[in-house]
């Protein structure tokens, strides 16, 4: 007969782990309706006339917005309860999507997305500050290359269904009800999110005396803002540049455009899953320069291919893009103690958004002179020159 006190042990274990699966419950709804709204949008106003400089307009409105809340969304994940912070933000979303849903009916698309972009992009930051906070202690019995592997995994699965559906809504149906079906994605994230343990939120940034961790700036912080930065940018330039260039070189529709997204995606989830062995035979550090060449290289070739071989290359994209990015996230929650990790994530994501701020100023100043390949192909001359001077710069880690 097993010992009382290994039957209790054992049930918190199973706690702990269905604790684990409504987070990633919460993190798959919540990515499906955070990239239904994203492509749905940047579609709007692509087939409603504005253009590319429009889309760029709208994400360098989720990037002012972004720049403003993540230090601040960064200090609340340290202070208060993670699992209320992301609840809470996600029924701001569903509000707004339903709000927004309405409004589509009788105003204009480019004014009702422009306006929606700072409450969207506010929500989202808290949420995902907070949901990256948690995976250390939500993940417990994991290890973190593992627990961040799962959370990415539903995050791009999340984003897969998205595009898939996303796109055929937007073919079918009325924005209307494409923005209706978000609301419902955030509201199942929402309740989600309730069902997990409140004792999992990390003990450590309870109490009073959490919030006086500092977060000290170093060599390496600043290596993996630069490194976030780039791959951050190239995320977002899929999204900026990807409606134009389906629909002005591609002659594509939103179908065609939804498959694009769904490449990416595709690729993402790839991405993940290559990680868990890549990281057994080389450094996470040396692997996310790999990815930044690549990517560079990969964002030119888009000059000169055709579908389906663009699609091909967007798969890729994504593969390389959560290499980058999860081994950021890893690197940042093993080396940053856990009272301060709502800052640090805070930092280095608003080094991101600085990078991608300048870069959509850019875009809508000269996206009605330039084809969207030849912008994929100045950021990829970009990144190769930032992949250079990282690899002469990185620290040691």
């Amino acid at each position: 007969m097993r010992p009382p006190s290994s039957v209790a042990v054992s049930g918190s274990a199973s706690q702990g782990r269905r604790s684990f699966y409504w987070f990633l419950a919460s993190v798959f709804t919540s990515a499906v309706g955070r990239n239904a709204y994203q492509i749905a949008s940047a579609w709007i106003l692509v087939v409603s006339g504005n253009g590319s400089p429009a889309v760029a307009a709208f994400f360098a409105i989720v990037s002012i917005a972004e720049l403003v809340a993540s230090p601040v969304a960064g200090w609340m994940s340290d202070r208060y309860d993670r699992r209320v912070l992301y609840a809470a933000a996600d029924a701001v979303r569903f509000v707004g999507a339903s709000a927004f849903a309405v409004l589509l009916i009788a105003n204009d698309p480019l004014w009702t997305i422009l306006l929606s972009a700072v409450l969207f992009a506010t929500s989202d930051r808290i949420a995902l500050t907070a949901s990256q906070c948690i995976i250390p202690t939500v993940g417990i019995g994991f290890t973190l290359a593992t627990a961040n592997s799962a959370v990415f995994l539903l995050t791009q699965s999340g984003s897969l269904c998205a595009a898939s559906l996303t796109g055929l809504l937007l073919y079918v149906s009325t924005p209307t009800i494409t923005f209706a079906a978000m609301a419902v994605a955030f509201a199942l994230s929402a309740l989600c999110m309730l069902f997990v343990r409140r004792e999992q939120m990390a003990p450590h940034h309870c109490g009073a005396g959490s919030i006086r961790s500092k977060l000290h700036v170093d060599a390496r912080l600043v290596y993996l803002g630069a490194v976030y930065a780039f791959l951050f940018t190239g995320g977002m330039l899929v999204s900026v540049v990807g409606p134009g260039f389906v629909l002005e070189e591609l002659r594509g529709d939103a179908v065609d455009f939804g498959q694009l997204e769904s490449a990416w995606s595709a690729g993402s989830i790839l991405g993940v899953l290559l990680l868990m062995p890549l990281v057994r035979v080389v450094k996470i550090c040396v692997l996310q320069l790999v990815a930044l060449a690549l990517t560079a290289m990969f964002f030119a070739l888009l000059k000169v291919l055709d579908l389906p071989l663009v699609l091909v290359a967007f798969a890729i994209l994504g593969v390389l893009y959560n290499l980058g990015r999860v081994g950021v996230e890893v690197m940042l929650q093993s080396t940053v103690p856990g009272p301060a990790l709502g800052r640090a994530k805070g930092a280095v994501h608003c080094v991101g958004v600085l990078l991608g701020l300048v870069l959509f100023g850019i875009i809508a100043a000269v996206a009605d002179d330039i084809p969207p390949s030849t912008i994929f192909l100045t950021f990829a001359a970009i990144l190769a020159a930032g992949a250079i001077v990282l690899s002469l710069c990185r620290p040691r880690v």
